[in-house]
């Protein structure tokens, strides 16, 4: 049984793996277009509650009509519940970033969390499940970090980043967050069902999101638009929901380290995305930050 599902996951990419991961990858850069686009008329932790609230849902049912359990064992509630916490303050800084910088910016600031989960990883205490930091790596986290300085100061159009500096900063905090989480729920997934960390992380953020929102967002949405809907509808059906069920799928058959090379077509599609729908252009910071933070990502992770 273990040599099959050894071999499952070495299965080689083939033209409809290709097709799928590259379908998710342009899904996935285009989360941050999305939430721009919604911020506007509902607020950033009220449109993060409404995306987690569609996007546990799909995930919950497609578990169950997987026969996959999703009741956490009596010593999974509490690390589960810290999963949750993570996951919730991340998203809580991305929505919010998003709605002061721009998608193209925020993006690539986003998916450069790879520097992040590396130094994490390194410092990580007890079962070492990462990497350690060798020359090769630091020179690229010492790239990456550069690019990520240069994309902070960045300036972009100020119709879609209204507070270019903190917002930049708020994604790059959201980033480092989001590669602590990597590393945590590598070393949570050893004795715990994947599935059910991404099925809790989402059904904790509901009802935490609800009383951040409640108490620090008025209950006083703008007019809400039919982009907006969709925005939201797209965040939680499409990106918390069938995104993670056809990567599911995919790990089933091919290896995360197979799968991690079109995570960077991820910040390419959301600029493309950005520039399609908000006419954002390609300006000399996101130029040259964008392009040290990628190759330095890409030398950190190969």
């Amino acid at each position: 049984m273990a040599q099959t599902a050894e071999a499952a996951v070495r299965h080689p990419i083939g033209t409809r793996t290709f097709l799928l991961a590259t379908l998710v990858s342009i899904l996935w850069g285009g989360n941050l277009v999305s939430i721009r686009a919604g911020v506007d008329s509902v607020p950033p932790l009220w449109s993060a509650f409404w995306r987690m609230a569609v996007g546990v849902t799909v995930v919950t049912t497609w578990a169950f009509t997987r026969g996959v359990p999703i009741r956490p064992a009596p010593g999974e509630w509490k690390v589960l519940f810290y999963l949750g916490v993570l996951f919730t303050t991340q998203i809580a800084l991305l929505n919010s970033a998003s709605a002061m910088t721009s998608p193209s910016y925020g993006v690539v600031i986003l998916n450069s969390y790879a520097v992040f989960a590396n130094i994490v990883g390194h410092f990580w205490r007890g079962p070492h499940l990462e990497d350690r930091l060798s020359p090769t790596r630091i020179l690229g986290l010492g790239i990456a970090i550069t690019g990520l300085i240069v994309l902070t100061m960045g300036q972009a159009p100020r119709n879609l980043a209204p507070r270019p500096l903190l917002g930049n900063l708020l994604m790059m905090l959201s980033a480092f967050l989001l590669g602590f989480r990597q590393v945590y729920t590598r070393w949570l997934v050893q004795n715990v069902d994947p599935v059910r960390t991404v099925v809790w992380q989402m059904a904790w953020s509901v009802p935490l999101f609800l009383l951040i929102a409640a108490l620090s967002e008025p209950m006083v949405y703008g007019r809400v638009t039919w982009q907006a809907v969709a925005a939201i509808s797209y965040q939680g059906f499409v990106v918390a929901g069938i995104c993670f069920i056809i990567w599911a799928e995919l790990l089933k058959r091919h290896s995360a380290g197979t799968l991690s090379m079109f995570a960077f077509l991820v910040p390419f599609a959301g600029i493309a995305l950005s520039g399609w729908i908000f006419g954002e252009p390609l300006t000399q910071g996101l130029l040259v930050g964008g392009s040290l933070a990628l190759l330095g990502v890409y030398i950190v992770t190969r």
